[in-house]
């Protein structure tokens, strides 16, 4: 029988798979040069993980989870308009170190076009945002369970940041975004 596998091993190995990802992208992503990385084989990457498949969601996974609790911290406290959640959810979003999230984002929805197969939950990615937005952006939805509103703001927020991350506009989408905000006060 085969030794049990390290729950804390795989953490840690997550955690450094996911920095790999966020610093050379998902493209041509093999777990020979990503093992070689980690300082471990790709067979243990496939113990820990079960398959590639697997380790990329599992990666996918922690990086959605890292970005919404980062922005979590970053939000000024709900008192304040729902306005100044979206100024401070684009600063946020929009900030040059946050490029390796944003550009991770957009090739996984790339991917994930040509290949659903590969993103069994790639609607998560989306709506994992939705209860983030729909509380911050109270003074503009419909209530509680509106999801329209926020699907409206992550179009909005994705338009910008994918206008961004092409052209480096920031000007410009900057503002775009003002624009936006002009339209949502009552």
């Amino acid at each position: 029988m085969g030794r049990p596998p390290d729950p804390d091993r795989r953490e840690a190995t997550l955690a450094r798979a996911t920095d790999y990802v966020l610093a050379h992208g998902l493209a041509g992503l093999s777990l020979r040069p990503l093992a070689a990385a980690l300082d471990t084989s790709p067979r243990m990457l496939l113990y820990d993980f079960g398959s590639k498949q697997e380790l990329v969601a599992a990666v996918l996974a922690e990086a959605r989870r890292r970005g919404a609790h980062r922005l979590t911290e970053q939000l000024p406290p709900t008192a304040v308009s729902a306005e100044e959640h979206l100024r401070a959810i684009w600063t946020w979003m929009s900030a040059p170190e946050r490029a390796p999230f944003v550009r991770l984002f957009f090739e996984v929805h790339a991917d994930g076009l040509a290949h659903p197969e590969n993103y069994p939950d790639r609607a998560e990615a989306i709506t994992g945002w939705f209860d983030t937005l729909g509380t911050t952006l109270r003074g503009i939805t419909a209530g509680p369970g509106d999801t329209v509103t926020p699907t409206l703001v992550m179009a909005v927020v994705r338009g910008l940041l994918f206008d961004l991350t092409t052209t480096g506009d920031r000007h410009r989408t900057d503002l775009a975004l003002d624009r936006f905000c002009a339209l949502l006060r009552p």
